[in-house]
């Protein structure tokens, strides 16, 4: 059972506004998130089920159309293929679950991350 430590997971520089942390288990894909201010996540959906918390900061989220500001101590549920952006209205830490692991992201199909 392995144990990780933040300060020890490699941190990817995707953009100048986002840096990305990731874990991927057998089922699910933790990664953990630095939005600089004005970072913006286009819209994008997947098969996955994500759960973002906020540990840090505010995002402004668009999920299907509709707008929800989501601040330090929240959390968002997103279901599977609901089209959704994001954008940190201040400088942001998030961590993301997501069920089943994020595949594209294994595979490096993340470009509209590297914008």
């Amino acid at each position: 059972m392995p144990l990780y430590r933040w300060n020890e997971v490699k941190k990817e520089q995707m953009n100048p506004l986002l840096a990305r942390q990731t874990i991927h288990g057998e089922t699910m894909t933790v990664a953990r998130l630095e939005l600089r201010k004005g970072c913006s996540v286009p819209v994008h959906s997947h098969l996955n089920e994500q759960i973002s918390m906020i540990e840090k900061g505010r995002l402004r989220f668009v999920l299907d159309g509709k707008e929800v500001i989501v601040g330090a101590g929240e959390a968002l549920c997103i279901p599977p293929h609901v089209p959704h952006s994001a954008e940190a209205l201040e400088d942001a830490v998030a961590v993301d679950l997501f069920s089943p692991p994020r595949q594209d992201w294994i595979r490096g199909d993340d470009a509209y991350l590297r914008k």
